[in-house]
């Protein structure tokens, strides 16, 4: 198996070596993120820190359009993720999300029916929230020149 790093479907990524225990994430795209092993001074993000900012962002991406909709553009939102290691089974047993968004401008029925669309929204497109709640394989290959 070969993972093409042009667009495609797969939405592939890429990470590189910089330096010890420092590493640099990268898409098709031109985007790039910088990443460390845990403990390692400098502005890094972990690997575990990646996941659970996939998980918020995919949360705020899914609601956007019906929280656009109830608030109009320029609506502010805040989504939190957080859990801590098993460091004996070495995975995260447990992720909490927090969404942070002010509604006190909609009616009562209004807010309850955004909140109940917000939720759906997210509990059934946000492909990162289903991928952790189902599991997800991993098939990894190891190529080694020489």
């Amino acid at each position: 198996m070969s993972i093409d790093v042009s667009p495609g479907p797969a939405n592939p990524v890429w990470v590189q070596r910089t330096g010890v225990k420092t590493f640099s994430g990268h898409n098709p795209r031109g985007a790039a993120v910088q990443i460390a092993a845990s403990g390692v001074e400098g502005e890094y993000f972990t690997p575990g820190e990646l996941m659970k900012v996939a998980l918020a962002a995919c949360s705020a991406v899914t609601a956007e359009s019906p929280l656009a909709r109830a608030l109009g553009d320029d609506y502010e939102v805040e989504v939190r993720a957080a859990g801590a290691t098993d460091t004996a089974e070495r995975r995260y047993p447990a992720l909490v999300e927090e969404f942070i968004v002010d509604l006190s401008a909609l009616d009562e029925a209004t807010r309850a029916r955004v909140l109940t669309v917000v939720e759906r929204a997210i509990d059934g497109f946000c492909n990162v929230g289903r991928t952790l709640m189902a599991g997800a394989t991993v098939d990894l290959t190891i190529k080694a020149d020489g």
